[in-house]
């Protein structure tokens, strides 16, 4: 099964958008498919605030877990991470607008009013599903360079 194809099952069978795009790279990553799931269940609409997208925040998860510095003194690593980091922001900002959770669905998901506003008007699920293809497709293509 492709990422993107995985991400969104994943997302529509009701894990958040950072959980969704994380698990789908985490077993050719070497970490188990649920212990990804678990990391990321805190980074959902952008960690429950509307702060950076939790699509976003998982892909950055797959740049850590793939090349994140784990040695003391690997420079190396690190601003291999930093590098990949920034790329995929910027490429994401790009396509999408923002990386910003409250920017991309525009509403305070912060405030009841913003999250009913969400969920009155199916941002779930009609804005969030193409975030999270987005963040995969960008990841899988940065991860294969």
């Amino acid at each position: 099964m492709r990422y993107v194809e995985k991400s969104l099952k994943l997302f529509e069978s009701k894990f958040n958008c950072a959980q969704a795009v994380f698990a789908s790279f985490s077993k050719e990553l070497g970490l188990d498919e649920k212990q990804a799931l678990k990391i990321g269940g805190c980074f959902g609409s952008g960690m429950r605030k509307g702060e950076v997208c939790g699509a976003c925040s998982g892909a950055l998860m797959v740049i850590g877990l793939k090349y994140g510095q784990c040695e003391i003194g690997d420079v190396e690593s690190k601003l291999k991470t930093d590098k990949m980091c920034v790329k995929f922001l910027e490429r994401f900002e790009s396509l999408n607008g923002s990386y910003i959770c409250n920017e991309l669905l525009n509403c305070d998901l912060k405030t009841e009013e913003g999250i009913e506003y969400a969920v009155n008007n199916n941002l779930f699920t009609e804005v969030c599903p193409k975030m999270v293809e987005s963040a995969t497709l960008i990841v899988e293509d940065l991860i294969r360079d």
